[in-house]
This record gives structure tokens, C-alpha cells and sequence, in this order.
């Protein structure tokens, strides 16, 4: 049977941090949280039809922060998801959450069968936390940790990112190694992007340079290699067995529905998104047609550009068999620049297959242009 991922997305937050691009929206109106809940419960209903025929074997809770909705209001959506839809038993079931909103509340989410944490750690610093607007400390982070623990989740994910405003190699460091002591299983490490029409935008001057993240990053791979986290891709390192299912879905083209605003989704050939507007949501549902900020139908030929580009951004790389056998195309076109690529650095050929080096990864962006430019015209 096919295997189905669901992402379900909780836009609320307790404050809006200054390199957000997300959709997400400060402040804990209860009415709106209501109204939301109500509306992912009729669209998981209406949608499960579409889903017959597979098992869901990852659902993610991502945000915003979507432990601010509370025990009751999660617990309402998770049994919306068991009722209309096939799990696995083994289905990954994740939880996004800040530090200063675990609970021991979250006991419940835990014998309602999540199973995975995903924390918002982000730094060790209490002085670069502040400057990006985070609502908690480092010390509540290490409360958090023991919370999540102390109630039975089986993994847990931090997220850090460098390159932060007043951050140097010293401090990364610091972030990392006390983000390994607290003993995750999955460690993710994002560059920071500051991005246009976020809070961090006018104050982007004086930011780590290029070369200082490069070092920063470099540092991170050495390390978390010689900790026992092995990088799986680009930004996500896990230790044995703890590599996130979910995720890993999008990077080899499986198949997910999104709900809630803002949500993507990518299912039988098409993919499409939920517009960033709450009401709107809210609305849509209501009346049985949410807004689309977008649809599109994939042909073959996008989704074997697709392939490339998502496995060069993973660690296994690029199967030159199963290109061949999945589009009746030689790889043969790739083969030199591949091999180029390899003679400085920036990859290796390992069982006959390519993947980038963490050098590589760095020029991931022009690696991969040069890919789709020998792929041809879409």
C-alpha cells in the first residue's frame, strides 16, 4: 500500500521572531484558535476520502508554534487525524514546540501517540536570542528537554541556526556543543536567510559574512560527524536510526497533504497551497472550497528536475540507475561536471553513486543551476 505523510499547520505563535518568513501570527486569540481547530477537524474529514488506499506513516504538527494551542485543542485535530485516516503503527508522529511552551501537559499528546518532539532552540545565548526576538532562554531550553523527556517522548529534534546578528565561530560553537549535551537525537543547523519584509530586514548590516558562516558551518559537520550525528542533508543531522521520516518525504518526492493556511501539498501529480490568510481558511472551509495561493499539475519532466535538485541536497546523492530506469534517460550528460565537481572538492562517487561533500553543499545553488542547465528546457 502507498504510504501518505500529513503536514498540519498551526500559524500561532506566542511572538513573531525577527527572521520569520512563515505564516505565522503573534498573539493567542482563543476565538481564532477555536475557529481554526474547528476548521482543520471538518477539512481532515473532507479530505480522507482522497487519502483511501493509503497509510499515513508521518504526520507533522509544524508552525508558528503549535504547542500554543493547548492540550485540548491538539488533542481535538490528533483525533480528527486517528478517525478518518489509516496510520501505520509505526507512523512518526511530530510535535514543533518552543521551549516556553512545553509542558507537562504534553504527557497527553504523548499516550495519544506522538512520539516526536521538534524544539526551537536556535542558540545557547541568551544575548542572540534576544536579538532575534526569541521568547524564552537558553535555561529554559534545558528545562524544556527534561520536560519532554520526563513525559515519555520517544525522539527529539533541536534546531539551531548561525550565522545570528552579534554570533561568531566561539559562540556556534558554545550553541552546538550545548545542543549535543542535552543528547537529541536530530540536530538541525540552518543558515540564517533574512528575508524581505521580516523584522530582521532593516537591521541585516553586520551580520556574520559568507566566509565567517562557511566556517561556521564547515565546524558544525566535523563536529557533529565526530559526536555520532551523521549528515543525512544539507542543514539535518541524526544519530542512527533518528533521521526525520517526514521531512525526508519531500526530499524524495513523496506524496503529503497540507492543512491549514499557508500548508503545501503534493499528491496524485499536482501540487498546491493553502493561501496565508487565516479567515480566509476559516471561511473556505466553511463554505467546502479553502483559497489556493497556488495549483499546478507536474509533468514528468518537472518532477525529473525535481529528483536532481532534492538529491543533491541529501547525503545518499544521486542514483544514476534509477534516473535511467525512472525516465529512460541517460545520466551519461551529467557525468563530467560531476566529475569535475569531485577533482575540487565538492563531491565524491561512492557504490556509483554522486553526492555532494559538506564543501559542496556550500555552492549547492550552482551546482545544481549547472545540473538543470544539462537537464534541458522544462
Amino acid at each position: 500500500m502507498d504510504t501518505l505523510g500529513l503536514y498540519i499547520h498551526v500559524p500561532f505563535c506566542r511572538s513573531k521572531c525577527a527572521y520569520c518568513d512563515f505564516y505565522s501570527l503573534p498573539g493567542q486569540d482563543k476565538e481564532r484558535m477555536e475557529a481554526h481547530t474547528e476548521a482543520l477537524r471538518i477539512h481532515l474529514e473532507r479530505t480522507a476520502p482522497r487519502a483511501v488506499g493509503y497509510v499515513v506513516d508521518t504526520v507533522y504538527f509544524g508552525g508558528g508554534t503549535p504547542t500554543v494551542l493547548g492540550e485540548r485543542r491538539l488533542l481535538s485535530i490528533w483525533e480528527a487525524v486517528v478517525r478518518w485516516y489509516r496510520l501505520a503503527p509505526d507512523a512518526e508522529v511530530t510535535i514543533e514546540a518552543n521551549p516556553e511552551s512545553a509542558g507537562d501537559w504534553l504527557r497527553s499528546l504523548r499516550e495519544a501517540g506522538f512520539g516526536r518532539a521538534s524544539l526551537g532552540m536556535q542558540s545557547a545565548d541568551d544575548a542572540e536570542l534576544r536579538r532575534i526576538g526569541r521568547p524564552h532562554s537558553s535555561a529554559q531550553v534545558r528545562e524544556a528537554v527534561e520536560t519532554i523527556r520526563r513525559v515519555g517522548f520517544r525522539d527529539l529534534s533541536l534546531d539551531l541556526i548561525y550565522g545570528l546578528p552579534g554570533q561568531d565561530l566561539a559562540s556556534w560553537r558554545r550553541s552546538v556543543e550545548a545542543a549535543v549535551d542535552l543528547g537529541p537525537g536530530h540536530l538541525s543547523c540552518y543558515g540564517l536567510k533574512v528575508e524581505e519584509g521580516t523584522l530582521l530586514w532593516s537591521r541585516r548590516e553586520g551580520l556574520p559574512g559568507d566566509e565567517e558562516q562557511a566556517e561556521m558551518y564547515l565546524w558544525a559537520v566535523e563536529e557533529l560527524d565526530r559526536r555520532g550525528y551523521g549528515q543525512y542533508e544539507i542543514s539535518n543531522f541524526a544519530r542512527p536510526g533518528h533521521a526525520s521520516r517526514h521531512n525526508g518525504r519531500y526530499w524524495t518526492l513523496g506524496a503529503y497533504l497540507g492543512f491549514g493556511p499557508g500548508a503545501h501539498s503534493d499528491f496524485d501529480g499536482v501540487r498546491w497551497a493553502w493561501s496565508r490568510d487565516l479567515e480566509g481558511y476559516i471561511r473556505g472551509v466553511r463554505d467546502g472550497d479553502p483559497p489556493l495561493s497556488e495549483r499546478t499539475a507536474v509533468p514528468e519532466e518537472e518532477r525529473a528536475r525535481e529528483w536532481l535538485m532534492l538529491g543533491l541536497r541529501t547525503s545518499r546523492g544521486l542514483d544514476p540507475a534509477v534516473w535511467e530506469a525512472r525516465w529512460g534517460r541517460s545520466f551519461d550528460p551529467f557525468r563530467p561536471f560531476l566529475d569535475r565537481c569531485v577533482r575540487v572538492g565538492y563531491g565524491h562517487w561512492t557504490d556509483g553513486r554522486f553526492a555532494l561533500s559538506p564543501r559542496g553543499f556550500l555552492v549547492s545553488n550552482a551546482v545544481i543551476g549547472e545540473m538543470l542547465d544539462l537537464c534541458g528546457p522544462t
